[in-house]
């Protein structure tokens, strides 16, 4: 039988092979602990990230360093404000959208905190708006089925407010909500349901909900005027909400003359956007001579507050009466006449 005799070579291979498995074995192992503490420290770093946001967002909400702008719901035919929803605006660094801030606030659990907080701001300056005018303020659906809700609408004139439902993600019981929806709007609170036309939630809460407003999603009111199916879209949603539900619709974003002009023509009732009035603070004292117009002050980053000018008033900004509201009264006037 022939026996086997390693050489010296043989011998270094093998060596060579048991040294290389433990080093790759170590570097495996320093890798793995390498990525842990990265995990670890990445973790840490976003508990820090999010004790500072919830922070931020407790110390907005206690100080209420935020403020209620307005932006004035029109009548398209007459040009006359019937409404006015309540916009959030957050001075606070860092600089961000509303709806940041609000994700935020619902990222930290805080999000009906912040929410409550603007609808209390929102409704303590209710009675500056003119009495024949309503005021529509956005609620989510958590907000709207927590327990303080009700409180902050106790003692409100209940026929003055529209409820703006600006959820669109999944409701996970869906006959509480509604629940919780009727038992508002039994106290005469009208219910409108915001960005239809954006996805499939906000048509499955028309269809369950049945809205007393349906508001048009921007996206569909941008351009409708240079866009056949956006114009056969918005056509059937006007339909579908005034035959159906004898909702009042208003479509959001109008910001030129062509999407104001092609909304009038397909018949849609109401309307907002920086066309008909930008967001603008509420004065502090209603003067006498307003009357029933709606008189906002201009809000440092909205430019104007109210560049249409309601029928044969002037801005006080500008001193500039407005074409399109001069417009629409003569129209009126001719009306009238005929």
């Amino acid at each position: 039988m022939r026996t086997f005799s390693p050489t010296t070579d043989d011998l270094f291979i093998a060596k060579k092979g048991r040294v290389s498995r433990g080093l790759a074995r170590a570097m495996l192992s320093h890798r793995a602990t390498h990525s842990d503490r990265s995990a670890r420290m990445g973790e840490l770093e976003a508990e820090q990230q999010r004790e500072q946001r919830e922070q931020l967002i407790r110390v907005t909400i206690a100080d209420r360093s935020f403020e209620t702008h307005f932006q004035p719901i029109v009548d398209l035919r007459s040009g006359q404000p019937v409404g006015a929803e309540a916009l959030s605006r957050f001075a606070q660094l860092p600089v961000r959208a509303p709806d940041a801030w609000f994700a935020a606030a619902a990222s930290v659990g805080l999000g009906v905190e912040l929410e409550l907080a603007a609808l209390d701001m929102a409704l303590e300056q209710l009675h500056l708006l003119p009495s024949n005018l309503y005021l529509s303020l956005n609620a989510s659906v958590e907000t709207i089925m927590s327990e303080q809700f009700g409180a902050s609408l106790a003692g409100i004139p209940a026929e003055r407010i529209v409820l703006e439902l600006t959820e669109h993600t999944r409701v996970d019981d869906y006959q509480k909500f509604e629940q919780s929806i009727e038992a508002i709007r039994s106290k005469g609170v009208r219910l409108a349901v915001d960005d239809a036309g954006a996805g499939y939630s906000s048509l499955q809460h028309i269809l369950n909900l049945q809205p007393d407003v349906i508001k048009l999603d921007i996206g569909l009111t941008r351009g409708i005027d240079k866009d056949p199916a956006r114009r056969a879209l918005g056509r059937a949603l006007l339909t579908f909400g005034l035959d159906a539900y004898k909702a009042s619709i208003v479509a959001e974003g109008i910001e030129t003359e062509g999407e104001f002009e092609t909304l009038r023509a397909l018949g849609c009732p109401l309307g907002q956007g920086y066309f008909l009035g930008r967001p603008g603070r509420m004065p502090a004292k209603r003067p006498a001579s307003a009357g029933s117009t709606l008189a906002l002050l201009p809000s440092p980053n909205e430019e104007v507050a109210s560049p249409l000018l309601w029928p044969r008033q002037r801005t006080g900004f500008d001193g500039q009466v407005n074409e399109v509201a001069e417009r629409l009264a003569a129209e009126s006037e001719q009306s009238k006449t005929a």
